[in-house]
């Protein structure tokens, strides 16, 4: 399998013209794209990837905040990890991972 990153290499010497084709203005002098005006794929997304995103980012500001508040705790010499809830934490996600 190969995976392109076009975002660090810009778009691909083949898809040059294909993009510039797209962009170029009607007789009537508007700008156009390709995909609205020839009838090809349309996306639509959903409230739900917008719910989606919210929740995303709620957790990683919430994750964030624990990171910090436990990093803030080992240097200060006061985090105590519970083994007992560590390893049954692993031992749940290696029997839930035997599970998919």
């Amino acid at each position: 399998m190969r995976v392109n990153d076009r975002n660090t290499m810009g778009p691909a010497a083949s898809e040059t013209g294909r993009l510039q084709d797209t962009q170029k203005p009607d007789r009537a002098g508007t700008s156009r794209t390709g995909a609205a005006d020839s009838g090809g794929d349309r996306v639509e997304f959903s409230s739900s990837l917008g719910q989606l995103a919210q929740a995303i980012a709620t957790d990683s500001a919430t994750r964030a905040g624990r990171v910090q508040a436990l990093a803030a705790s080992y240097q200060a010499g006061q985090y105590r990890p519970d083994s007992q809830a560590t390893s049954r934490g692993m031992i749940a996600e290696a029997i839930a991972a035997g599970h998919e």
